[in-house]
């Protein structure tokens, strides 16, 4: 058998790794096999083939992981539930002040109450949520 296709066997023999543990590092040394496969087929010595599997893996680990490790630590965060309300506008339907009211906030209405206890909506204004305590939006 041919060195090119020893090397694609070793080349997809990384890639089950890379699929079953999702550590990309097999990947790039699937990636390195499959180049050494292509100077072999070239015509390239078992020395050539080494040499370009070992230039070209250590390249892609040297080069690929950090930047997906970047990538992976500036990801936005996303944010769910009643913590995805907090900072979001909402209008008041009933008057808000310190003791309670009424809010449309994302499309549903809310109970809410005013973070000043001294301060007060009226009905159209726009208010900034704050929090979310249990079922009522503190609201500013």
């Amino acid at each position: 058998m041919d060195a090119w296709v020893w090397w694609l066997i070793a080349a997809v023999g990384l890639g089950i790794p890379l699929v079953l543990t999702a550590m990309p590092e097999f990947g790039m040394f699937a990636v390195g096999a499959a180049a050494a496969a292509a100077v072999a087929a070239l015509g390239g010595g078992l020395t050539a083939q080494v040499i370009v599997f070992v230039v070209v893996s250590t390249a892609l680990v040297l080069v690929v992981r950090p930047v997906a490790r970047r990538m992976r630590t500036q990801r936005p965060e996303h944010r769910s539930g009643v913590d995805a309300l907090t900072g979001r506008q909402a209008v008041v339907l009933e008057r808000v002040d310190g003791s309670g009211g009424r809010i449309k906030l994302a499309g549903e209405i809310w109970s809410a109450r005013a973070l000043d206890a001294s301060a007060s909506y009226e009905p159209g204004d726009q208010v900034d949520v704050v929090e979310i305590d249990g079922a009522t939006a503190v609201v500013m």
